[in-house]
């Protein structure tokens, strides 16, 4: 009987802690820092090796308060939401293209998959010497990285539109743009804006790999500049910082999500 009641409360403990679902990520945070400052303590390597979480949280205070800190986060933020957002819509207007004129995809198909074919940080230099190193070349390397993905989900998404609803369509005489607002759109939602949450994280990507080829600004300079000087406590805070810039896009990706497709039954993933 004590033993069942134990199992109870424990069921009933962690019932509790999987409802309050901002538990757990803190938890998880908790976790880490513990491991983080046990592995400081037990393996005891010089600081420009493994800072510990205290040092790195002086470093980031540091360059809180001497603007450094906005000014190349401010940066970045705007690289990359120019990127995803100038990828998204440009591989969005051109996957429905292709989605309704296989020939065309047939005929560019193998481009665009031999463009992925090519990591982004190899092309990263000619991207930076051909236009600069200004804020086009970065934005135009983000777009990049999110271009695909999204490329690739909103033809899925499209083609995946039942052909009865599409037939049924046609049977009111609606137009081209009353299918594509009243059934393509709201029917391939799902994938297309699944296809978006990859592309935001991607996009932290594309911005760091222009960044850290070449740029006197943002969080990959910010990486530079402590490789360069053995401060590490200055690159485990851009890393972090670009971890936050990758969770926020995503959870408001997600936000976006679920405002749009509310109308659907939803499950968190």
């Amino acid at each position: 009987m004590a033993i069942r009641t134990k199992y109870q409360n424990e069921s009933a403990l962690w019932q509790r802690l999987t409802e309050q679902r901002w538990l757990l990520p803190l938890f998880s945070l908790v976790l880490f820092i513990g491991v983080w400052q046990l592995l400081y303590w037990l393996l005891d390597l010089p600081v420009f090796i493994l800072p510990s979480p205290a040092m790195v949280w002086r470093k980031f205070l540091e360059i809180l308060q001497n603007g450094m800190w906005w000014h190349n986060t401010a940066y970045t933020l705007l690289e990359l939401t120019l990127g995803l957002f100038f990828g998204s819509v440009t591989a969005s207007v051109l996957g429905y293209i292709l989605s309704k004129t296989p020939l065309l995809e047939k005929l560019l198909s193998p481009f665009l998959v031999g463009s992925q074919s090519v990591p982004v940080v190899a092309i990263a230099p000619l991207i930076i010497i051909w236009f600069g190193p200004g804020l086009f070349s970065k934005v135009l390397i983000c777009a990049l990285t999110v271009f695909f993905p999204v490329l690739v989900n909103v033809l899925v998404g499209t083609r995946q539109v039942s052909q009865d609803l599409r037939e049924l369509m046609d049977s009111f005489k609606a137009s081209k743009w009353q299918i594509l607002r009243y059934l393509e759109i709201p029917a391939s939602l799902p994938v297309i804006l699944g296809g978006l949450r990859v592309g935001a994280t991607l996009s932290v990507i594309g911005a760091i790999v222009g960044e850290l080829v070449g740029s006197d600004r943002g969080l990959g300079y910010l990486i530079n500049l402590g490789r360069g000087q053995y401060d590490t406590a200055l690159v485990f805070v851009a890393v972090f910082s670009l971890i936050f810039l990758a969770a926020s896009l995503y959870s408001i990706v997600l936000f976006l999500e679920r405002r749009a497709l509310k109308w659907q039954t939803w499950q968190e993933i």
